[in-house]
């Protein structure tokens, strides 16, 4: 019986890690589950939706299975300034977990730009933000932002809290990409890399504010 349980298990990890390779490197919709499992050397090319049942819902495996330690990396540093953080140590409770994270990870990895690839996806898009949703660390990040924000007019909030977004998502995927392909990048590592993206979203959300004629 366990070894039939750790043969399942073992079966499920290698569909997860191949599918979110595929996704991360040539889009969600054009991978089919078939196409997964082959990759993961799964001779039964209903090996996917036997373990996961539709892409959806591998999808949602695959977020789950990075989430929990991105987690704990946030209540780290939420913990750490909960009550003193400034708007960048706020900024930093949402940029530096998942750079972290795939730092720990390792070269290579696929989740920065399989996150990018959910994110333009609005059927799966709803994934990201409903386990976002979930996180009592992220809400209590969000919030400190936005005490941080209190002066700016709550519409303009809400749109450089999308441009903050799309840097977040996109910038960490374009530096995976380039590790990945081995070309060069503006910054030496990820602990650097989040740094730099950091001072920008932080100088981003406190710029002037045009007034609308």
């Amino acid at each position: 019986m366990n070894v039939k349980a750790d043969r399942a298990n073992a079966t499920r990890e290698s569909i997860l890690v191949t599918a979110e390779r595929l996704f991360a490197e040539h889009g969600v919709q054009v991978v089919s589950n078939r196409h997964i499992s082959e990759a993961a050397g799964q001779g039964n090319n209903a090996a996917v939706n036997y373990h996961f049942g539709t892409k959806v819902d591998l999808v949602r495996a695959i977020v789950r299975r990075h989430s929990e330690r991105i987690e704990r990396l946030r209540a780290e540093l939420v913990d750490a300034i909960e009550g003193d953080g400034d708007l960048r140590d706020w900024v930093a409770c949402l940029v530096r977990p998942t750079t972290t994270y795939l730092r720990e990870l390792g070269a290579p990895t696929w989740f920065a730009r399989f996150s990018a690839q959910i994110m333009t996806d609005p059927a799966l898009r709803a994934i990201i933000v409903e386990e976002s949703l979930s996180s009592p660390t992220l809400v209590r990040a969000v919030e400190g932002w936005n005490r941080s924000l209190d002066g700016l007019p709550p519409d303009v909030r809400a749109e450089r809290g999308d441009m903050a977004r799309q840097l977040m998502i996109h910038m960490t995927a374009e530096r995976e990409r380039a590790l990945a392909e081995g070309t060069a990048t503006p910054r030496a590592s990820w602990d650097d890399a989040a740094s730099g993206l950091i001072d920008a979203i932080t100088g981003l959300l406190l710029a002037p504010v045009t007034p609308v004629r």
